[in-house]
C-alpha cells in the first residue's frame, strides 16, 4: 500500500505539472490559431517544427530515455557513486557530439528534409522556401532539447520528477511571447515562432542544470564511444528507435501524406493531435515516466512479483482514465474546438475539419496511452527487440490503412489509420508480455473492466443527448462557450464516478497488490 501511494503521488505530481504545461499549450495554440489560422504559412511552420520535434521524441524521449534509464538505474542500484558519475559524464559527451553533428548536417540539408517529410510542398515554391528557412532556425532546438531530455532522465532516476515535468512550460511561454510581441519584426510574421522554438530549447536546457548540480550529477562531458555503459545504451537504443516511438513515426507519416491534401490539412491534424495528446501527456506520459525507473529497479533486484503488480496497477489506471477521455473527446469534439480555437483566422470550416480528425484520432487514445506503459515493461528488462518487431507491424498497418482511407476520408482517414495502428501496437505489446509469462492479470480484472464499460456507456449517453450541436455553440459568446464546456466536462466526470461507485468500484481496487 505504501508503494502504491508513492507511485500514485509521483504520477499525480508529474501529471499535475504536465497539466499546467498542457493548459498553457492550449493557450499557445489558441494564440497561434487566432494570429495565423490554418493556412499555408501555418502548415509551413508546423512542418518546420514537427521535424526536429519528431526527432526529439524519437531519439531523446523515445529511444534514448528508454535505453538510458534502465542502465542508469542498474548502475545506481549495483555500483558506486563514481561509476554512476562516469556514466553520466560519458553519455553526456558522446550524446552531445552526435547531436551537434546531426544538427549541422540537418541545417545544411534542410531542403532535402522538407522534400522528404512534406513532399506535397515541392510544387508550391513560396511555401517550400518558407518551410526550409524556418527549419534551419528550428532544427538546433533538437540539440538543446535532447540534452534537456538527458538531464530529465537523470533527475527522474533520482526521483526528482517535478523539474522535468515542469520544463515544457518554458516552450509554451516562449512561443506565446514570440507570437504576441515579435511577429511585427519579420516580413513573414510567422518567422517569429521559429525563433521562439529555438530560444525555448536553450531555456529548457539551462533551467535543469542547477538541479543536476543539487544531486551532484552535473556532467563534465567526455566522449567515450567504447565505454561499457555507453555501448550498452547504444545497443539498446538502436532497436528502440522503432519501439515506443512508433506513434510519432505514424503521426509524421500522416503529415507527409497530408501535405498532398487541401491546404490546411496539416493544421487540422495538428490541432486535433494537440487535443488528443492532452490526456496522453498529462496521464500516459506521467505514468510511464514514473513507471520506467521503478520497473527498472525491480528488475535490477530480481523482484518479479513487484514488477507484475506494478504493470497490473498501471494498466488499471490507464483504463480508468483513458476510456472516459476517449468518449469525451469524440462526443465533445466540436464544442471543444469551437471553444478553444474558433477565433480570428480560425474559421468555422476549420473547426469542422479539425473535429473529424479529432474524433478519429481519439479512437486510438487507449492504445496511445497503453503503449507508453506496456513498452516500459519491455525496456525496464532491457528488451528492445520485441517492441521493435511490434512497432514495425504497427507502422506498416498505419501506412497500409493510410493508402486505403486517404481518398474517401481525406485527412480524417490519416487520423483513423494512426488510431487503429496504436491499438494494434498496444494489443501486441500486451500479448507478448503475457506470452512470455511476464504479465499475469490479477484477480478482479474482468469485473473492473465491466464497471468501466458501464460507466462510460452511461456518461457517453448523457453527453451525447444533452451537449447540443456545433451550431448551438457557435452562437454563444466566448465566455459562455467556456462555461458550458467546463460544465459538461464536470458533469461527465461526476456521472462517470457515480456509476463506478454504484457498480462497486472502491479505491482498494486501484491499489498495488503484490501476489505471493
Amino acid at each position: 500500500m505504501i508503494l502504491s501511494k508513492k507511485l500514485l503521488k509521483s504520477t499525480a505530481m508529474v501529471g499535475g505539472l504536465t497539466l499546467v504545461s498542457r493548459l498553457l499549450g492550449f493557450v499557445r495554440d489558441m494564440v497561434i490559431a487566432h494570429a495565423f489560422g490554418a493556412g499555408a504559412s501555418t502548415d509551413a511552420f508546423l512542418v518546420a517544427f514537427k521535424i526536429p520535434n519528431f526527432m526529439r521524441r524519437l531519439f531523446a524521449e523515445g529511444a534514448f530515455s528508454q535505453a538510458f534509464v534502465p542502465i542508469l538505474s542498474e548502475y545506481k542500484t549495483q555500483r558506486d557513486m563514481l561509476s554512476v558519475q562516469q556514466l553520466v559524464n560519458r553519455v553526456a559527451g558522446t550524446l552531445g557530439l552526435v547531436l551537434f553533428l546531426v544538427t549541422v548536417v540537418s541545417i545544411i540539408g534542410a531542403p532535402a528534409l522538407v522534400a522528404l517529410f512534406a513532399p506535397g510542398f515541392w510544387d508550391e515554391t513560396e511555401k517550400f522556401s518558407l518551410t526550409v528557412e524556418m527549419l534551419q532556425i528550428t532544427f538546433p532546438y533538437l540539440f538543446f532539447i535532447a540534452l534537456t531530455a538527458f538531464a530529465g532522465s537523470v533527475l527522474n532516476t533520482y526521483g526528482r520528477f517535478a523539474i522535468p515535468a515542469f520544463t515544457p512550460v518554458l516552450l509554451n511561454l516562449c512561443m506565446i511571447i514570440a507570437t504576441l510581441l515579435f511577429t511585427g519584426l519579420f516580413e513573414q510574421p510567422i518567422m517569429a515562432l521559429a525563433w521562439g522554438v529555438l530560444f525555448a530549447g536553450i531555456a529548457q536546457f539551462i533551467f535543469q542544470l542547477p538541479f543536476l548540480r543539487q544531486i551532484d550529477m552535473l556532467p563534465t562531458p567526455q566522449i567515450a564511444w567504447h565505454d561499457e555503459g555507453v555501448q550498452r545504451i547504444l545497443k539498446l537504443m538502436l532497436p528502440a528507435l522503432f519501439g515506443v516511438s512508433v506513434t510519432q513515426i505514424n503521426l509524421l507519416v500522416d503529415t507527409l501524406m497530408a501535405s498532398f491534401l487541401a491546404s490546411g490539412s496539416v493544421s487540422w491534424l495538428y490541432y486535433a493531435d494537440r487535443l488528443m495528446e492532452f490526456p496522453v501527456g498529462v496521464f500516459g506520459l506521467a505514468l510511464a515516466t514514473v513507471m520506467l525507473p521503478n520497473l527498472s529497479k525491480t528488475i535490477a533486484k530480481g523482484d518479479l512479483h513487484h514488477y507484475n503488480a506494478m504493470l497490473n496497477w498501471s494498466m488499471r489506471w490507464v483504463f480508468l482514465i483513458a476510456t472516459p477521455a476517449t468518449v469525451g473527446l469524440i462526443i465533445l469534439a466540436q464544442p471543444m474546438l469551437t471553444t478553444l480555437f474558433r477565433y480570428g483566422q480560425f474559421s468555422e470550416h476549420d473547426v469542422l475539419m479539425t473535429s473529424y480528425s479529432l474524433m478519429t484520432y481519439s479512437i486510438g487514445l487507449l492504445g496511445f496511452v497503453m503503449v507508453k506503459v506496456l513498452a516500459s515493461g519491455f525496456y525496464a528488462r532491457q528488451d528492445t527487440r520485441t517492441p521493435v518487431r511490434i512497432g514495425v507491424i504497427a507502422m506498416l498497418t498505419n501506412i497500409s490503412l493510410n493508402i486505403l482511407f486517404i481518398i474517401p476520408l481525406q485527412h480524417a482517414g490519416l487520423a483513423l489509420s494512426t488510431a487503429i495502428a496504436a491499438l494494434v501496437n498496444a494489443y501486441l505489446l500486451y500479448y507478448y508480455l503475457k506470452q512470455q509469462g511476464i504479465l499475469q492479470l490479477q484477480a478482479g480484472t474482468k469485473a473492473f473492466l465491466w464497471r468501466i464499460i458501464v460507466a462510460n456507456g452511461v456518461m457517453g449517453f448523457m453527453l451525447w443527448f444533452n451537449s447540443g450541436q456545433m451550431a448551438d455553440w457557435l452562437v454563444l459568446p466566448s465566455y459562455m462557450r467556456l462555461l458550458h464546456l467546463l460544465t459538461w466536462i464536470s458533469l461527465g466526470m461526476l456521472v462517470y464516478a457515480l456509476i463506478l461507485f454504484a457498480t462497486g468500484l472502491r479505491f482498494h481496487h486501484l491499489s498495488l497488490h503484490i501476489d505471493d
